[in-house]
């Protein structure tokens, strides 16, 4: 088939990829988000998706709105069989849906129905879901409520945090679009339409979003804290400064109070409403990312100081 693959961030890369090495589907064009300012120098760059666009010489469109009319000129043009979206980040108006015959095919990074939304694979993270995958579905005006083509499952273990979880569904996501594509092509494939029990949605995560609370018990902090690494990365405050923080360690150990710090020879540790955690790396305000007991080593801590 012919396709026009829109998606943004490195998550989508895989897929892409994928497709390209494909040799039943020809990719036409990639559709992305516009080059965006990065770096000290705020130079703009090209997303992933586009960059890797770029090596294989496919053409590139960068819309600042999909519904443009100059954009959805040039993708009839194109005459795209379907459109393989991951992770594309924008709005698609019901008049650039209906451009393709077999539509928009979306890989999203949960079970359908739960956690629709921006941020699936952080919600699951931090419910606690022992079991996650990928899902294709049909793109259509309410939000990722289309009919299901297929899934992969992956078992969320107590390692996993957000980037790393997603790394694995990326790569496992995009061997399910190709197979999907496949499906469409042979005209074998039917898309299921999604139980209306079992909806939870997975808003996008902000900075203030990814503030932990030591108040809560330890498993609560684990699960928050690796639902938010790398981005947007959990903090709190220590000395009235953001204070980094990178995944915990739950420790069987005698509590202490929510938030309060004991610095041991070999270990930090931090009280939570149960037993305490231990930290691992962290990230004082203008300082680099180490480990806590290097950070304690040089931070005289006083009995009773706590992260807020």
């Amino acid at each position: 088939m012919r396709l026009v693959f829109a998606g943004t961030p490195e998550p989508a890369v895989p897929s892409l990829r994928a497709l390209i090495d494909s040799p039943r589907h020809e990719v036409v064009a990639v559709v992305t988000r516009p080059d965006a300012p990065a770096g000290r120098g705020r130079r703009l760059v090209r997303s992933p998706v586009g960059a890797l666009a770029d090596e294989h010489g496919i053409e590139v469109l960068t819309p600042a709105k999909a519904g443009e009319a100059e954009f959805l000129d040039r993708l009839r043009e194109l005459h795209p069989d379907a459109c393989p979206v991951v992770a594309y980040g924008a709005l698609l108006p019901q008049r650039t849906l209906d451009i393709p015959p077999q539509g928009w095919v979306n890989l999203h990074f949960s079970l359908l129905p739960a956690w629709r939304g921006a941020a699936p694979v952080q919600a699951a993270i931090r419910a606690g879901d022992e079991l996650t995958g990928a899902s294709t579905f049909r793109i259509v005006r309410e939000l990722d409520a289309g009919p299901v083509f297929g899934v992969v499952t992956e078992k969320i273990v107590p390692s996993d945090t957000a980037g790393s979880l997603l790394a694995k569904l990326a790569d496992a996501g995009a061997r399910l679009l190709v197979s999907t594509m496949d499906g469409i092509e042979d005209g074998e494939l039917v898309a299921v339409e999604q139980p209306a029990d079992g909806i939870t949605y997975a808003p996008k995560v902000t900075v203030e979003d990814a503030r932990i609370s030591f108040a809560d018990p330890a498993i609560g902090v684990d699960r928050h804290i690796r639902s938010v690494t790398p981005e947007p990365g959990a903090w709190a405050e220590f000395r009235g400064e953001r204070f980094k923080l990178g995944p915990v360690q739950i420790l069987d150990a005698p509590p202490l109070p929510a938030g309060e710090l004991k610095v041991e020879r070999k270990r930090v540790l931090v009280g939570t409403a149960t037993q305490p955690v231990r930290l691992g790396e962290v990230q004082a305000q203008g300082k680099k990312r180490m480990a806590a007991t290097d950070w304690a080593r040089g931070t005289r801590i006083e009995q009773g100081e706590s992260l807020t």
